[in-house]
């Protein structure tokens, strides 16, 4: 078997060398493409283009295959905690019982945040969104630690900027929420676990000693493990491809923010919850909208199901779905929209129709549940997949800044006007 491809093109054979990956993908080569043939491609959305080499993270969507590092998202989700997986994807490799310690402790000692943060904090509007607060937040580190501007770090230097976020992002999307509802912020306490911490903060007083449900703690833990990477997706190439000017890790994390944003990316289960409350203003009534979502001709779409690159069922949704019984079930909540949500799965789970075409509920559709179960707002949910993605942010970044990856700089097809003379303002 040739190792590379051909392409034709005006009676000229061009020779494309042909890599493959670890996991048997293969891919064309086309990184010299321009400079021998005087042509680029186009691929509207990367979607066809593989724009580095990864070791992070493995996904099949035919097969629903997604690991990390060579783990299983099974295996990790019922062994490991968020903070192991986290050093899986950062470092390479499971840590040790004494290596997980000194992470652990690392980031204890790194979860408070200057005070003068509080001062950025108090200038946001009580209706900023708290994805745009904490973008800010997190650029604004780089003010307090400039030496993080320096691309020419220590490895050592960069891993103590890579303890810091982790540390402190938990404490600022808990300040984003605790400042959005006007509430009085609450520090954290170090002496619980990462979920349990930021829990305490989102939901406690400064005046009380609040208790955390194990269960729901545990609960979160498991969501911040399933969207800890997902491969090139948009919010990670953006990490990689702002961190490749050699911008800060700050700056690239608050990029991947911005990114993750979007409603077509982070966005995906506070849909999921504003479309149950669109069914539960409608009467409830499920059968219609299951028709409606068969209807070709109807502009209706369920949220929540199906996924772009798994064309079978979600491996993390069977996760998290046994996760969400657990949270409903402890916390005994008594929600409308909840109550439509079991039946939309219920039936969807059944129905050849969505069977067929695999239109699964996936890991967005039981995220939003477990978020609304445990009272957070609609405009918290993407805050929550930040925390749980930026292992995988800053994994990437990292990796790229390893590899020495070039500055991104795609090309394009220009399809303007062809050169013509200015026009005087009085001739126009």
């Amino acid at each position: 078997m040739s190792n590379f491809a051909e392409l034709n093109y005006e009676g000229k054979l061009y020779q494309l060398p042909v890599i493959e990956g670890s996991e048997g993908e293969k891919a064309i080569d086309i990184s010299k493409l321009r400079s021998t043939s005087g042509l680029i491609t186009i691929d509207k959305g990367f979607k066809n283009t593989g724009s580095t080499e990864s070791a992070i993270t493995f996904l099949d969507g035919e097969k629903g295959v997604l690991r990390h590092r060579g783990y299983s998202i099974e295996e990790l989700a019922d062994k490991s905690s968020f903070i192991e997986v986290a050093y899986l994807v950062i470092y390479g490799e499971l840590p040790t019982e004494e290596q997980l310690k000194d992470f652990q402790l690392e980031i204890t000692h790194h979860t408070l945040v200057h005070e003068d943060v509080k001062a950025i904090l108090e200038g946001f509007p009580s209706k900023a969104h708290p994805m745009g607060v904490i973008s800010s937040l997190v650029s604004s580190l780089t003010a307090f630690y400039p030496k993080s501007l320096d691309p020419n770090r220590s490895s050592e230097e960069v891993n103590g900027t890579i303890i810091r976020i982790i540390a402190k992002l938990p404490t600022l999307a808990a300040w984003a929420f605790k400042n959005r509802m006007r509430q009085p912020l609450v520090y954290p306490n170090n002496n619980l676990d990462y979920c349990s911490n930021f829990l305490r903060m989102m939901f406690g007083l400064p005046t009380e000693d609040y208790h955390v449900d194990p269960v729901v703690s545990k609960a979160l833990d498991k969501l911040l493990i399933l969207h800890v990477d997902h491969e090139q997706n948009c919010s990670a190439s953006t990490v990689r491809i702002v961190g490749s000017s050699h911008a800060s890790l700050y700056a690239s994390i608050s990029a991947g923010i911005a990114a993750l944003w979007g409603p077509l990316h982070g966005g995906a289960n506070q849909a999921v919850i504003e479309m149950l409350e669109a069914i539960k203003a409608d009467g409830g009534d499920v059968s219609k909208y299951i028709t409606k979502a068969k209807d070709k001709s109807d502009p209706f779409r369920l949220m929540g199901f199906g996924h772009r690159v798994y064309k079978n069922f979600d491996p993390r949704a069977r996760i998290i779905k046994k996760a969400a019984d657990d949270v409903l079930g402890a916390l005994g909540v008594n929600d409308p929209i909840l109550d439509i949500a079991k039946e939309l799965e219920g039936v969807a789970l059944k129905d050849q129709y969505f069977i067929d075409r695999g239109l699964y509920p996936n890991v967005d559709f039981y995220s939003g549940i477990i978020y609304r179960a445990l009272g957070i707002p609609t405009d918290m949910f993407t805050v929550m997949f930040a925390l749980g993605r930026l292992p995988g942010w800053v994994a990437q970044w990292k990796e790229m800044r390893e590899y020495g990856d070039p500055i991104g700089r795609p090309r394009q097809v220009y399809t303007g006007h062809n050169d013509r003379p200015y026009v005087p303002i009085n001739e126009r």
